[in-house]
């Protein structure tokens, strides 16, 4: 899937991360500077106006099928929801060199960071291999730490892909339409490593969301980051009910595996879960 013409304008993609900031941080999903988000653009964008400080960047893996391409990061340390309110001074933007090894990265003279977000080496490396993969012009990214999802991890049983999902899906009916693919889950790895880079680009290879065990999640989506920050709050809203449900002594019943078959074929929804 690519975006089509008319192409979003930068100012359109400013605002929609800061739109996606603002959400995340209303769910509790972005407490202080945590979380960041990036987006892939495939295609020229005039950027120096907004960013017109131009420097050497160092890519931290080499990435082929972005060159050329734009990624707009946020910055490390700042917070989601100060995106909306001063976009330029809490992002920057990545600008791939032909050959995908290296990079210049565009600043706003008022930024208020030293370097983009630790987390990095993951947005760049799943960027890369979807775009590889699918041939798309766009791509977006959120981790995000959604309070809910993130204490289920703690749990070990939650910790179980199959299980996870087996609780999930049952609390609503938007909930396997927008996840088809449930909820992948990783291992806890070191946040910023390489193992953890390796093994987010797995999952979000077979799932929309991916949940870092014991530290939070990230979405994607090939349409726009607001999307992807829906992705985010549809995973969350099932991980409160299902802790709603634990506190409560387990009362609730939940749909039942025919009524979310029932609604997968009501829907289309091309999903192996059910």
């Amino acid at each position: 899937m690519a975006l089509d013409q008319p192409y979003p304008d930068l100012d359109e993609f400013l605002t929609a991360l800061g739109e996606a900031g603002q959400r995340l941080s209303s769910i509790n999903a972005s407490e202080g500077a945590a979380g960041n988000i990036s987006i892939y653009i495939g295609w020229p964008l005039e950027v120096r106006r907004r960013f017109p400080v131009t420097e050497p960047f160092n890519l931290p893996v080499p990435a082929p099928a972005l060159a050329g391409g734009l990624i707009i990061v946020t910055g490390s340390g700042r917070r989601l929801r100060d995106i909306r309110t001063n976009p330029a001074a809490n992002l920057a933007v990545v600008a791939v060199a032909a050959d995908g090894q290296g990079a210049q990265v565009y600043l706003s003279p008022h930024r208020l960071f030293q370097r983009v977000t630790s987390e990095f080496n993951s947005h760049l490396a799943v960027h890369s291999d979807q775009v590889a993969r699918t041939g798309t012009n766009f791509h977006a990214l959120i981790h995000a730490q959604p309070p809910h999802l993130t204490y289920l991890s703690h749990i070990p049983a939650y910790r179980d892909e199959a299980y996870l999902n087996q609780r999930l899906l049952r609390w609503e009916p938007e909930t396997i339409v927008n996840l088809p693919e449930g909820i992948g889950v990783l291992a806890y790895r070191l946040p910023g490593s390489p193992a953890m880079m390796e093994a987010n680009v797995a999952g979000l290879r077979e799932h929309r969301v991916v949940l870092w065990s014991k530290h939070g999640v990230m979405a994607r989506s090939e349409l726009s980051v607001t999307k992807a920050a829906d992705r985010v709050e549809y995973a969350e809203t099932a991980a409160l009910y299902e802790y709603m449900d634990l506190v409560s002594g387990g009362r609730g019943e939940g749909l039942t595996l025919d009524e979310l078959r029932a609604i997968v074929q009501a829907f289309n929804v091309p999903t192996t879960l059910v």
